[in-house]
């Protein structure tokens, strides 16, 4: 069985074989789309196929749309053309369950597969057209968190956005500057409506779109190359609006077992993709079942009816607080906590650390015990179901082939907000004392050991890319496994840094505790396993 238009007329060899089909007329599907586009994506990636591409094909499957989605990749054009293009845009989903079952689902809901790429001008003619065409009503996006990102981390602007504010909107080279260029195409046609939803897993994630939008929008009008309408349409949300969202489905690389597992099913196109941008992809995308997306509902050309698919509708505040409590309580720590300790123990699965008496202890109280006094329960989903799902149903699943290694990248960037903000609000209640806390800290002492690149038997082993890593490693320059400190001149510049934790762990009354733990850490070959029993 292939992937693509032709190889799906064999309908009944696809149900033999446990796929679930689209079960709708897919050229009269594109043949609507093309001519009356509402859902425009950016970000080709796995999280799109896995979880808004699945979403529109529920409403197709049901007749609640005769519309698809065109997906256009701003980064690495290599997706659309190996990935997508072959395949006639189509792609399976494998949900992987607990039980060992697995889900097959031919998503085709995807009519068009463009890239944001100037020079094609195809693509970017087609692009116009579609931002041009009053139909429109969303514009969504996967590009990560990064790719809102307008300066470096020097705070100095990149070089293609410099030349985005110079050159206005015919000659866009940054993507931001492409979209803005694109909805600049959309006021001159017409100052037509539209939403632009940012599906990004970072908070307050449409304040980050709006900001990078309005600012190259303000500099075009400074520079005299739009006119001054063009930024009041951006900044009107009765025309543009940016949305908060908050979105989650663990959706790692595809997996070479699972390729073997759709191979015996008699599936083909099961190449494993590696572009030389270093993303990793397939024909297929496998995920977990457990999904949640809470939209801020807030679209001036209307929209599809997602929550017919199970998206939430809500307010702003609504979708804060369940950020909140994802990010910061229920499900980000842990899988931290499970990273850096992962790593030092040797482990390869985020599943097979959930069997480890002592991790599956510490992720318990990091979430129940340390969380969950101070979430603010959302009201739409309950923060302790959502914690017990994540302990028992989702990271324990043993078909979901996450490792700890990809889940430590960037721990830097990730501690402020998933154990600085729960450090802030036990400073603030006076029912509470932040020194009581004892897990929180133990994880941030964790990952001062594992910035040593050795693990618990002693061997050395790769650090995950961190945009502080060679900082960081000049701070532990010189500490050795069995050294017996004391490490607090050594360590102070990184305890002190609120950039890092959220706060200043001296002035916060936990940098004690934090060296202690890492003292006890280094001790030598078996201290974290020693440590981990004595405090769990």
């Amino acid at each position: 069985m292939k992937l693509n238009d032709s190889g799906l007329k064999n309908r009944e060899q696809w149900i033999e074989a446990g796929f679930e089909l689209p079960m709708y007329d897919r050229e009269k599907v594109r043949e609507n789309t093309l001519k009356n586009p509402v859902w425009l994506h950016f970000g080709a990636g796995n999280i799109f196929r896995a979880f808004p591409a699945a979403l529109q094909q529920k409403l197709l499957n049901e007749q609640k749309s005769d519309r698809g989605i065109i997906v256009c990749e701003g980064y690495d054009y290599e997706i659309i053309e190996r990935a997508y293009r072959p395949y006639d845009n189509l792609s399976v989903l494998v949900v992987l369950k607990p039980d060992g079952n697995m889900e097959k689902k031919v998503i085709a809901s995807v009519v068009e597969a463009l890239t944001a790429d100037t020079g094609n001008h195809e693509h970017w003619n087609t692009l116009k057209r579609i931002f041009s065409n009053p139909s429109l009503q969303m514009v969504s996006f996967t590009i990560t968190e990064k790719g809102y990102n307008l300066k470096n981390a020097k705070g100095d602007y990149y070089p293609d956005v410099i030349s985005d504010f110079e050159a206005g909107p015919e000659a866009p080279r940054s993507f931001i500057g492409k979209l803005t260029a694109l909805c600049h195409e959309r006021y001159k046609s017409g100052k037509y409506p539209l939403a632009l939803v940012s599906m990004d897993n970072c908070s307050h994630n449409g304040t980050r779109l709006y900001e990078a939008v309005s600012t190259i929008a303000a500099e075009w009008v400074r520079n005299g190359l739009v006119d001054e309408g063009f930024a009041e349409y951006i900044e009107d949300p009765d025309k543009v609006s940016f949305p908060w969202s908050m979105i989650d489905k663990i959706t790692p690389r595809p997996d070479p077992g699972v390729k073997e597992m759709l191979e015996k099913c008699g599936f083909e196109s099961t190449e494993l993709i590696i572009t030389s941008k270093n993303t990793y992809t397939a024909p297929f995308v496998n995920a977990e079942e457990p999904q949640y997306l809470v939209i801020e509902d807030m679209f001036p050309n209307g929209r599809p009816p997602l929550e017919d698919a199970g998206v939430i509708f809500t307010d702003r505040e609504t979708v804060d607080k369940v950020e909140k409590m994802k990010v910061c309580t229920c499900l980000n720590p842990l899988h931290t906590a499970l990273a850096v300790y992962g790593c030092l123990l040797g482990y390869k699965a985020i599943y097979e650390e959930m069997k480890d008496e002592q991790l599956k202890a510490l992720v318990k109280k990091v979430g129940f015990e340390e969380g969950l006094p101070v979430v603010i329960n959302p009201g739409i989903i309950s923060p302790e179901d959502f914690i017990r799902e994540v302990v028992e149903v989702r990271l324990p699943n043993p078909f979901m082939p996450d490792t700890p290694q990809r889940i430590a990248t960037d721990t830097s960037q990730k501690l402020a907000i998933r154990f600085g903000e729960t450090i802030k609000a036990y400073r603030k209640r006076d029912d509470l004392n932040v020194t009581d806390l004892k897990y929180i800290p133990l994880v941030l002492a964790g990952w001062l050991r594992y910035l040593l690149g050795v693990d618990d038997e002693g061997n050395s082993f790769d650090l995950s890319p961190d945009p502080l890593m060679d900082h960081l490693k000049k701070v532990m320059e010189g500490i050795r496994l069995g050294d017996k400190g004391p490490f607090d001149e050594k360590l102070k510049p990184v305890l002190s840094d609120s950039s890092i934790f959220g706060v200043d762990l001296y002035e916060a009354g936990l940098a004690a505790k934090v060296l202690g733990y890492f003292e006890e850490l280094v001790q030598g070959p078996g201290a974290v396993r020693a440590t981990l029993k004595k405090y769990l």
